[in-house]
C-alpha cells in the first residue's frame, strides 16, 4: 500500500517545512510522504551545518569562494533540495525552479 501524501509548505531562506498555510511565509507548496519529507529535512539540515563551516571559514580570507569545499557541499545539497522541491512541487513551484535553472530536461525525467 502506497504511504499518502501530505501537503506542506516550505521556506527556502529558514529551511522550514509546515503543514499550516499560513504558520510562516512559505515558497513551495507540495505533495509529499513522511519519507520524502524525511529527505527534504535532511537536505536542509545538512546545509544548516555546511553554512556553520561556511562562517568560520569566511575568517580565512585566503580560500576564495570557488575553492571551498564547504561551498561546494552547499551547493549541490542545494541542487538537490530544488530537484526534490520540482519534484514534489505544484504547478507554480515546477515553474519557479524551471525559471530559476536548478533543473533542466534531463533532471526532468528522473
Amino acid at each position: 500500500m502506497a504511504e499518502q501524501k501530505k501537503t506542506y509548505y516550505v521556506s527556502m531562506a529558514h529551511g522550514e517545512i509546515s503543514q499550516v498555510k499560513t504558520a510562516s511565509p512559505w515558497d513551495f507548496k507540495i505533495e509529499a510522504t513522511d519519507e520524502e519529507i524525511i529527505r527534504l529535512r535532511e537536505y536542509f539540515d545538512q546545509n544548516y551545518a555546511t553554512d556553520i563551516q561556511n562562517f568560520f571559514r569566511a575568517h580565512v580570507p585566503y580560500i576564495q569562494y570557488h575553492y571551498d569545499r564547504e561551498n561546494d557541499a552547499y551547493d549541490e545539497t542545494l541542487k538537490k533540495i530544488y530537484q526534490l522541491i520540482y519534484r514534489l512541487g505544484d504547478e507554480e513551484a515546477k515553474a519557479h525552479i524551471r525559471s530559476i535553472g536548478f533543473v533542466n530536461e534531463e533532471n526532468e525525467q528522473q
